[in-house]
């Protein structure tokens, strides 16, 4: 099966109702990220069909959950994942992208030029030390992270980011019990959602912590 294949199927499997080109420019993303890997060591993975579901389609199985999310926050994102991927597929959604490394961030700027996302950008800045540069009035509606860190520092690196409305959203392998029982005081567990990756046998949940 084609790639192309592979991921409309994926996107109809999830009942996802995204933009007419957004399968379009999600292929050009992940082929993006190949061809700039080969420099820049982005992911481990170098192969297309990979790409599309351990990648794209991880990316896209939280899309469903960001409901009331207008201003999303993408920590430690590397290749630009999901961040990337939730600016394509939600053209309303303004996503800042917050990433240490210098070359991943310069490629995800890259990928926001190519790909004409104007609700997309990336900053090189630690998470800890980085305020919103724009409207930072306006209130954070979700900071997400994808195999960032454990959820206790998760919680602390964003703290300062997180209102009573905000949603920290934690993209995790195996359900992490362990990492749940020491959110740090002040926040509580809103919910564990089991996510459904197609074409990815390997188990994923999110978790949605919020302050107290």
């Amino acid at each position: 099966m084609s790639a192309t294949d592979t991921l409309k199927q994926g996107i109809a499997a999830l009942g996802l109702d995204l933009p007419a080109d957004a399968a379009e420019r999600l292929l050009a993303f992940g082929h993006l990220l190949i061809k700039w890997n080969k420099v820049y060591n982005l992911t481990a993975i170098r192969n297309e069909a990979q790409v599309v579901t351990h990648h794209l389609l991880d990316s896209l199985s939280v899309l469903p959950h960001l409901a009331g999310v207008n201003r999303l926050v993408d920590v430690g994102s590397g290749g630009g994942l999901p961040g990337v991927v939730l600016a394509i597929c939600r053209p309303e959604l303004q996503v800042d992208s917050v990433e240490t490394v210098q070359k991943k961030a310069t490629f995800q700027n890259q990928a926001r030029i190519e790909l004409k996302l104007d609700n997309f950008r990336a900053h090189h800045a630690r998470i800890e030390n980085w305020q919103p540069p724009y409207a930072p009035e306006l209130p954070v509606d979700g900071i997400i992270s994808r195999a960032f860190a454990d959820l206790a520092d998760f919680v602390n690196l964003t703290a300062h980011l997180a209102g009573p409305e905000t949603r920290l959203l934690a993209m995790k392998g195996v359900y992490p019990a362990d990492e749940i029982a020491r959110i740090p005081a002040g926040f509580v567990l809103e919910r564990s959602v089991e996510l459904q990756v197609p074409g990815l046998d390997a188990e994923r949940h999110l978790i949605t912590v919020k302050r107290t």
